[in-house]
């Protein structure tokens, strides 16, 4: 027995059904999708989320308010999470993601006013609130707002 002499077993392989190749293949014309009805032509499915003409489940759900797409969110800092750094002058971003105060920056980190602060301290961050700014500086330290 030789390689070439391998041959599938007597019915194993079936031939592929060839259809739109004309009226003499026996599935022609209509390429076995039948002759009227929503299947049968191209196109012919209902979109995600039809419920046979029943009302959609997002259009009978009640819309409240506004999304808005541009919105950003920020990672945020509280003044209190700031006694971790007692020891250094300057604290960034970087220090922030070490210490795992910050796991996601998402659009930016933002210091809040949270929490005291009694030593000085020059933190780098994406945003502040005004009242964060106040306290830092009043302790002698620096804030310095990216963008």
């Amino acid at each position: 027995m030789k390689l070439s002499d391998l041959k599938p077993c007597e019915g194993s392989k079936k031939k592929r059904k060839r259809v739109g190749r004309g009226t003499g293949s026996g599935h022609g014309t209509t390429a076995t999708y039948g002759n009227k009805g929503q299947r049968s032509t191209s196109g012919g499915t209902k979109g995600k989320g039809f419920e046979g003409g029943q009302m959609p489940l997002t259009r009978r759900i009640p819309k409240r308010g506004f999304r808005n797409p541009f919105r950003r969110e920020y990672a945020l800092i509280k003044i209190g999470d700031l006694e971790a750094f007692k020891g250094k002058e300057t604290v960034s971003i970087q220090d922030f993601l070490e210490a795992g105060f910050v796991s996601n920056i998402k659009d930016g980190v933002k210091l809040l006013s949270d929490g005291d602060i009694n030593f000085p301290i020059k933190v780098t961050v994406h945003k502040a609130s005004a009242k964060a700014i106040e306290k830092i500086k009043a302790k002698g330290g620096d804030v310095e707002v990216l963008i």
